[in-house]
This record gives C-alpha cells, sequence and structure tokens, in this order.
C-alpha cells in the first residue's frame, strides 16, 4: 500500500505558500492506519524502546497506538504549562522565535530507552528539543520515528539519532 495515497496536501495552509500534509485522510482509513502503524511499529521495534514519547499533538496519534502495540509505556512531550505535576522544561528557538517543551519530572527513570515520535520531520527543531529535554531527564535516545518527513527542508540534519520515516517528500 501507498501511504501517500492516504495523505491529502492542502495548499497555502495555515498561511500562503506552505504545503499542509494532513493525516487526518490516512487516520480514518482503517487499513491506510493498520498498515502504518504496522511498519512504523516494524522499524521502532529493532531499537527495543521501554518508552515512546509523543510530540503534541498530532505525534499523540502515532505514538500512543505504538506504545500499545510494542507493549512500551507512553509519555508526553507537551506545551508549556499543559501538563500537571513537576515540569521539567526545554526553550528551543525556531524559525521566528522560541517556544518551550516540557516533561512530567517523574516520567522517565534514568537509562529507559525512549524513541520519541512525531507525525512529521520538518525543519528538525521540535524533533531535537524533543531529544535534549529526554536526554536531560536521564533517558536514552536511541532513534526518533515520523510518519512523514519533508527532506527538501534537511532536519534530520539536526538530529544525531537515526530518524524512521514512513514517507517522503523531496518538495
Amino acid at each position: 500500500m501507498d501511504l501517500k495515497d492516504h495523505i491529502r496536501g492542502i495548499p497555502d495552509f495555515p498561511k500562503p505558500g506552505i504545503l499542509f500534509y494532513d493525516i487526518s485522510t490516512l487516520l480514518r482509513h482503517p487499513d491506510a492506519w493498520q498498515v502504518a502503524m504496522g511498519r512504523i511499529a516494524n522499524v521502532v521495534r529493532a531499537y527495543n524502546p521501554d518508552v515512546i514519547a509523543g510530540i503534541e499533538s498530532r505525534g499523540f496519534l502515532l505514538a500512543a497506538p505504538l506504545a500499545l502495540k510494542l507493549g512500551c509505556g507512553f509519555i508526553m512531550l507537551r506545551k508549556r504549562g499543559k501538563l500537571p505535576g513537576e515540569v521539567i522544561s526545554l526553550d528551543y528557538a525556531l524559525e521566528y522565535g522560541t517556544d518551550r517543551i516540557e516533561i512530567q519530572a517523574d516520567a522517565i527513570q534514568p537509562g529507559q530507552r525512549v524513541v520519541v515520535v512525531d507525525d512529521l520531520l520538518a525543519t528538525g527543531g521540535t524533533l531535537a528539543a524533543g531529544i535534549r529535554l529526554l536526554r536531560q531527564v536521564g533517558a536514552t535516545v536511541p532513534a526518533a520515528a515520523t510518519l512523514i518527513e519533508l527532506s527538501f527542508l534537511n532536519g534530520r540534519q539536526k538530529l544525531d539519532v537515526p530518524v524512521e520515516t514512513l514517507v517522503s517528500y523531496d518538495a
């Protein structure tokens, strides 16, 4: 199955000149979603994760069922102020400005193997921040995984771990 057949491109969203790759069309097609989850599980399984970390918010849609499929725990990396309890934060640079990502302070036991998952790898800034934050709390991060990679943005160059992607767009 070609997963690209189930991902819709929406021009000029969220702003003019951007082609948005909409995974909602894949998620609502049960066979395509099953195939995507099976494929990503097969590649991520090789990294022997203890925990799958999903990046807010579309990363949760992949990371939670992936963790369930692999028999792993699932944790959330969220935007500022969204997690209860004590959190550890990391500020990181975006193309225009900064953002903050947070994890609950007790989410990871030191040395746990955590694969970080998001829906899309674009410029790599958010995934790189997620990896740094996980390491800051003691995780070993053997890999990252996404459904889509926009390879023309060279985001994987910002990452110091292997990145597994299912679909790549060159423009």
